[in-house]
């Protein structure tokens, strides 16, 4: 349980320090924020002494940065206050030069696109199996990533993601020895996995696995601030010097103190969670889901990560479901298709949640339901496994030819300039370059009739999308 960031942080602000430095709210002196907030701006300082410096850390953070390693059992642990983005952004530049064939498995979150833009990378993308218990796109397989070196022998970099947002685990062993075998680094964006580490009976962890640098969002599943992520190296193929060179491109140079602090704290809550925890965890579960049974109408679909639930309730559509548990005060991570998603705290023993108020306010929107009209959804039919696809056009002759705005009705057949990503949960629908399809518009539909938001370039709202001009 040693926090060495928190309790220096702890002894700092203990002394009562006059700030006659940066940021400008003075220990929040001169904030004017609702007090909860306010009293915590005494922690918020910069880099001061004995604090320590996250792009040339020697002291406390280093310290803390060094216990989150030896933990996680890396050859080196980085904090990231930029979120998981940044750690995406990074392996990716760490582990490529402009030029390079990269295999990215397609449902990656839109940081892991942005990366190969950055990165000027040509990317080749590979379509991940159906998982029919959630009825979304999941894992890569083993053949799927022998096909794509057989088809493309000169790839240089694999970017994979898991756990998929919806709890849904690959078996990246064989995937990792076989990449390793050809010489070619493993990146891992495993952000909604940073609890694995935890016990060993929570699905294996893609470090475990041998991947070279993996990305972990601390704040969505363990005690950490948003923004609060782990990025993770043990790899032959990826430099150290490359990856720290990267993150401090990237990494705001006034790095959070908070945030830091708080990751500080994750590591050490999840490095003492016992077997006991566990098993405290596991029964608090089994106990609200066996009570959530008898509530008419309510299904619950469990998937690999024990913190992820999929909750469909009759032939519901998922945003009429989260609209009503919103009405109770309930809050969900996002909706899709006929499912809500939620995640669970994970507790130690000891520690409980509103699990009994929780049942209550589940049980009250499901009656409300039952006076609300189910909405039609399309059939959502499985994804074509293991197809490997390029964009048709260059990124850099995307950027470089005008675009125009039509009706997303008449793109049929068109190169998309802007990127369509339904968010959550980020995974992009149509990335620049890439040519829409009868495929892409029913999928585009299922998202609006789904009443799901967009990121990226678009206008939905009058229903146009970004497409190049058509040239002569």
């Amino acid at each position: 349980m040693r926090r060495p960031l928190v309790e220096k942080l702890q002894q700092f602000v203990e002394k009562q320090p006059m700030s006659l430095h940066v940021p400008g709210h003075k220990n929040g002196y001169f904030s004017t924020l609702p007090k909860a907030l306010r009293d915590s701006l005494s922690y918020d300082v910069t880099e001061l002494t004995g604090l320590d410096d996250l792009h040339a850390p020697e002291g406390v953070i280093q310290e803390a940065q060094d216990l989150l390693s030896t933990f996680y059992g890396s050859d080196a642990s980085y904090f990231l206050v930029n979120g998981s983005t940044v750690g995406n952004l990074a392996m990716m530049l760490a582990a490529t030069t402009p030029g390079d064939r990269v295999l990215i498995q397609r449902n990656a979150h839109k940081s892991v696109f942005h990366a190969v833009e950055l990165a000027r990378v040509r990317p080749v993308f590979i379509t991940p199996e159906w998982d029919h218990r959630t009825e979304t796109a999941a894992h890569v397989s083993l053949q799927g990533i022998q096909q794509a070196f057989h088809e493309f022998p000169d790839i240089r970099a694999v970017a994979l993601t898991t756990p998929t947002y919806f709890g849904v685990v690959s078996d990246l062993l064989e995937i990792v020895e076989f990449c390793h075998t050809k010489g070619v680094p493993v990146l891992v964006d495993e952000a909604h996995g940073a609890h694995f580490q935890g016990s060993d009976y929570f699905p294996v962890s893609a470090l475990e696995c041998g991947a070279d640098v993996v990305v972990q969002s601390a704040h969505k599943s363990l005690p950490a601030m948003t923004m609060g992520s782990f990025l993770h190296s043990k790899s032959k193929f990826v430099g150290k010097d490359r990856l720290e060179h990267a993150l401090r491109m990237l990494q705001s140079s006034s790095p959070s103190y908070p945030v830091m602090a708080s990751l500080d704290d994750a590591r050490a809550y999840l490095a003492s969670f016992t077997a006991r925890d566990y098993h405290h965890f596991m029964d608090k579960r089994a106990l609200f889901l066996d009570s959530l049974q008898g509530i008419s109408g309510l299904d619950i679909v469990e998937v690999d990560d024990p913190l992820k639930l999929m909750i469909r309730v009759g032939t519901h559509a998922g945003h009429q479901v989260r609209d009503a548990l919103e009405q109770q005060g309930v809050y969900v991570e996002l909706a899709h298709g006929q499912h809500v998603l939620w995640m669970l705290p994970l507790l130690k023993y000891g520690e409980d949640y509103r699990f009994a108020e929780l049942r209550s306010r589940v049980k009250r929107a499901c009656e409300a339901l039952k006076s609300v009209r189910p909405q039609a959804l399309p059939v959502v039919t499985a994804v074509a496994a293991n197809q490997l696809t390029k964009p048709e056009v260059a990124l850099e002759e995307v950027q470089r030819r005008n675009g125009e705005w039509i009706s997303y009705t008449k793109a049929i057949g068109r190169i998309a300039k802007g990127a369509i990503i339904p968010y959550p949960p980020g995974i992009p629908l149509l990335l620049p370059g890439e040519r829409f399809t009868v495929k892409t518009l029913v999928q585009l539909e299922e998202c609006l009739m789904g009443k799901a938001a967009f990121q990226g370039e678009h206008r939905l709202a009058q229903r146009q999308v970004y497409v190049l001009e058509e040239t002569n």
